[in-house]
C-alpha cells in the first residue's frame, strides 16, 4: 500500500471515528430527554414506569459529560476565562498554547489515574483460584487496587456493575489528555515533547513525594499563570484539587469519587436537558418570531423595541442558564434591528451584553438548580425565592430603555392590533412556553426532571414538526453542539466538587464561619462583606465553579448569622452575575466581543453603565430580605 493510500485511509477513519462520536453523543443526549417523557407518561397512564429508570437517567448524565468534555476537547471548546492571545507575538502565542497543553495533558494525566482507581476499587476481585497461579511480584503490584479482596458487585439499576459506569471517567480523562497533545502543534517534535506530559506525571509525583508540600504552592501559581493566558478552567481546578490532595498525602481518587457523586446525582439531569431545550430554540427559528412578538407588543411603548430585546434575551437566558447561549443566538439578530431602529450602537452594544444573563433567577435557570443541589435547599423554593429579585433587575433595563426611547425617538412604533394577534398567532407555541413551564414546575404533576425533559420534548416537536426549522441532520448537529457545551459545564463542576472536598477535608469552611463570628460582629456587616467577595469572586471565577467551590465555604458562614438558604441563594446568584459583566473575566464581555466583532475594552465601556444599575438592584435585594424571603414564604 502506497503512503498516499495509507494517508487516506487514516483520514477516513479519523472522519468515521468523529462521526459516530457524534453520533453516539446525539443519541444519548436525545435518550436523556426521552427517558423522563416515557417514565412520566408510563407512570401516570398505566401505573408503573421504566424499572430503574432514575438510576439510568443519573449515569447517563455522567456518560454525556465526560463524552461531552472529549467533544469539547477535540473542538477546543472548553470554557476559559481569557481571551483569545492576539497581543501576543506569534512564536509567544504558540510557546503559551503549548505550555497549556503540556499542563493540560498532565493534569487529565492525574485524573485518569486518580478515576483509574476509584474504577478499580468498585470492580470485582479476581477469583479467589488465581491468587494460586498468579506470581507473587504481580500480585504485591496487584494488591494495592483491592483486586484479590472479595466483596459484593454494587450495580446499577440492579444488572449493570457500577464500574462500567465508572469507566467512562478513566476513558475520558485519557482521550482528552491524548487531544491536548494532538492539538498543541501542526509540527510531529512539539508533540512529542508534549507527550511528555504523560511519564513525567507518572514519574514525577512518587520521586518529588518528600518534597510535596514545598513544592504544592509554585505549582498551583503555574496553574493560575496558565489559566490566565488561556488553558482551560477545568485544568486549573482538577490541578490544583490533584496538587493538594498529593501535597497532604490524600489519595487523590477523592476527587473522582466526588466528581461521581455530584454529576451522577438525582436532580442533576435537568442541567443538560434544560440546556437541551434553550439550545433548540435557540437552533429553531423561535428567536425571530418571539423578536416579532415583542416588537408588535411593546413597540408603540417610547424604545419599546430596546424593552422587548431586554425581555427576550430574559426568556432565552432562563433555558440557556450561563452558557453565553443568549449572545450568541440573538445578538446577530437583535444588533442591527436596534441600530435600525436609531438605538446607538454603544447602547445597543452594552444593553445586549448586560441583558445575555438577565434571567439567572427566574424558573428554570440551571444555576439556581445548581445551587439547590450543592446547598441542600429545595429548587422549589429558591424558584419562589427568586421571583420578585429576577423581575427587580430587568425593570431598570426596561426604564432605561424607555428614557433612552424618550430622549432619542428610537425604538417606536405604532400599535396595530392586527399585526399583534397575527405575531402571538404564529408564535403561539413558543410563546406558551413560559406558562407550561411554570406550570409544570409548581404544580407538583412531575418532577423536575421530568418536567425539563418535557419541555425539551415539547420544545423539539414544535420547532421540528411544526414549524418545521429543524430536519435531521439539523436535529443532529444541534444535539452536538448542546452535548460539547454540557460537557464543557459539567467537567468543571465535577472537578470544582473534588477541590471542594480537600477544603472540606481541611475544615476550611469551618474556620472560615469562626473568623466571621469573630470579626464582623452582625448580619448587615457580613453581607456587606459577602457582597464585596462575591464580586471579586466573580471577577476571578466562572459561575459554575464559583458554585462548586464557594458555596460550601460560605454556608457555614450565613449560617451562623441567621441568613435564610434560600435569600443566600438569591444574594449569591445575584452577586455573580454581575461577574459576567465585570473585567477581566467577565463571559458575556468576551462573547459579546466576538459575537459584534469589537475591541473588549470597548464592549467593557458599553456595559459599564448596565452593570452599575444591576449592583444597584443587587445592594437592594441583599438588605430587604422579604424581597424574596416574604414573597417565599406567601407562596408556600
Amino acid at each position: 500500500m502506497t503512503p498516499m493510500r495509507c494517508l487516506e485511509l487514516f483520514r477516513r477513519i479519523i472522519l468515521w471515528t468523529r462521526r459516530t462520536e457524534d453520533a453516539i453523543l446525539g443519541i444519548a443526549l436525545l435518550s436523556m430527554a426521552l427517558l423522563p417523557v416515557v417514565e412520566l407518561v408510563g407512570r401516570t397512564c398505566f401505573g408503573t414506569g421504566i424499572p430503574g429508570a432514575t438510576e439510568y437517567l443519573r449515569h447517563l448524565t455522567l456518560w454525556i459529560g465526560f463524552l461531552g468534555a472529549m467533544l469539547a476537547a477535540r473542538e477546543g471548546k472548553h470554557l476559559k476565562i481569557a481571551a483569545a492571545l492576539s497581543w501576543l507575538p506569534p512564536r509567544a502565542s504558540r510557546i503559551v498554547d503549548c505550555i497549556g497543553a503540556f499542563i493540560s495533558a498532565a493534569v487529565c494525566a492525574g485524573l485518569f489515574g486518580a478515576s483509574l482507581e476509584l474504577v478499580v476499587a468498585e470492580a470485582p476481585g479476581f477469583p479467589s483460584w488465581t491468587a494460586k497461579i498468579i506470581p507473587d511480584f504481580i500480585k504485591q503490584w496487584l494488591e494495592p487496587f483491592g483486586l484479590f479482596q472479595s466483596g459484593g458487585l454494587t450495580t446499577v439499576a440492579g444488572w449493570i456493575p457500577i464500574w462500567v459506569a465508572e469507566a467512562v471517567m478513566p476513558f475520558g480523562f485519557a482521550v482528552m489528555a491524548i487531544r491536548f497533545i494532538l492539538h498543541a502543534s501542526k509540527y510531529s517534535w512539539v508533540r512529542v515533547l508534549v507527550g511528555l506530559s504523560l511519564p513525567a506525571m507518572i514519574l514525577l509525583p512518587p520521586l518529588c513525594s518528600e518534597f510535596a508540600s514545598e513544592l504544592v504552592p509554585p505549582a498551583l501559581t503555574l496553574l493560575v499563570v496558565a489559566t490566565a493566558l488561556g488553558m482551560p478552567i477545568f485544568i486549573l481546578l482538577g490541578g490544583a484539587a490533584l496538587l493538594l490532595f498529593w501535597g497532604h498525602n490524600v489519595t487523590v481518587a477523592a476527587i473522582p469519587a466526588e466528581l461521581y457523586r455530584i454529576v451522577a446525582s438525582p436532580i442533576f439531569p435537568t442541567i443538560p436537558i434544560f440546556t437541551l431545550a434553550g439550545f433548540i430554540l435557540s437552533e429553531g427559528g423561535a428567536s425571530e418570531r418571539l423578536v416579532r412578538v415583542f416588537r408588535a407588543l411593546f413597540g408603540w411603548v417610547p424604545g419599546g423595541l430596546a424593552v422587548g430585546a431586554t425581555l427576550l434575551c430574559a426568556f432565552f437566558t432562563t433555558f440557556t442558564g450561563a452558557s453565553g447561549v443568549t449572545i450568541l443566538a440573538l445578538g446577530g439578530l437583535l444588533l442591527p434591528m436596534l441600530l435600525k431602529s436609531g438605538f446607538k450602537a454603544t447602547f445597543s452594544v452594552g444593553l445586549l451584553t448586560a441583558t445575555g444573563s438577565l434571567g439567572l433567577l427566574l424558573p428554570p435557570s440551571l444555576v439556581v438548580i445548581l445551587f439547590g443541589v450543592i446547598a441542600h435547599v429545595p429548587i422549589i423554593d429558591l424558584f419562589k425565592a427568586g421571583l420578585v429579585p429576577g423581575i427587580l433587575l430587568m425593570i431598570p433595563f426596561c426604564l432605561v430603555c424607555i428614557w433612552h426611547g424618550v430622549k432619542t425617538g428610537a425604538g417606536r412604533a405604532p400599535f396595530r392590533l392586527g399585526e399583534a394577534i397575527a405575531a402571538v398567532r404564529v408564535a403561539k407555541w413558543e410563546v406558551i412556553m413560559p406558562v407550561f413551564v411554570l406550570l409544570l414546575i409548581f404544580s407538583g404533576f412531575c418532577t423536575l426532571v421530568e418536567a425539563s425533559a418535557v419541555l425539551a420534548i415539547y420544545a423539539l416537536i414544535a420547532e421540528t414538526f411544526i414549524y418545521r426549522d429543524l430536519n435531521l441532520q439539523g436535529v443532529m448537529t444541534m444535539l452536538v453542539k448542546c452535548a460539547a457545551l454540557v460537557g464543557g459545564v459539567l467537567i468543571i463542576v465535577g472537578v470544582a466538587m473534588g477541590l471542594t472536598s480537600y477544603f472540606v477535608d481541611a475544615q476550611v469552611p469551618m474556620h472560615a464561619a469562626a473568623w466571621a463570628t469573630n470579626h464582623l460582629h452582625n448580619k448587615w456587616l457580613f453581607l456587606l462583606t459577602l457582597n464585596g467577595a462575591l464580586i471579586i469572586v466573580g471577577c476571578l471565577m466562572d459561575i459554575y465553579s464559583a458554585l462548586v467551590v464557594v458555596v460550601p465555604l460560605i454556608l457555614p458562614m450565613a449560617e451562623s448569622f441567621g441568613v435564610h438558604p434560600a435569600h443566600l441563594g438569591v444574594i449569591f446568584l445575584a452577586n455573580l452575575q454581575l461577574g459576567y459583566l465585570t473585567p477581566p473575566v467577565g463571559m458575556n464581555l468576551f462573547l459579546a466581543s466576538f459575537r459584534f466583532e469589537r475591541p473588549l475594552t470597548t464592549v467593557s465601556r458599553d456595559a459599564l453603565p448596565f452593570l452599575l444599575m444591576m449592583a444597584a438592584v443587587v445592594l437592594l435585594i441583599t438588605y430587604i430580605p422579604w424581597l424574596s424571603i416574604g414573597v417565599l414564604q406567601l407562596l408556600r
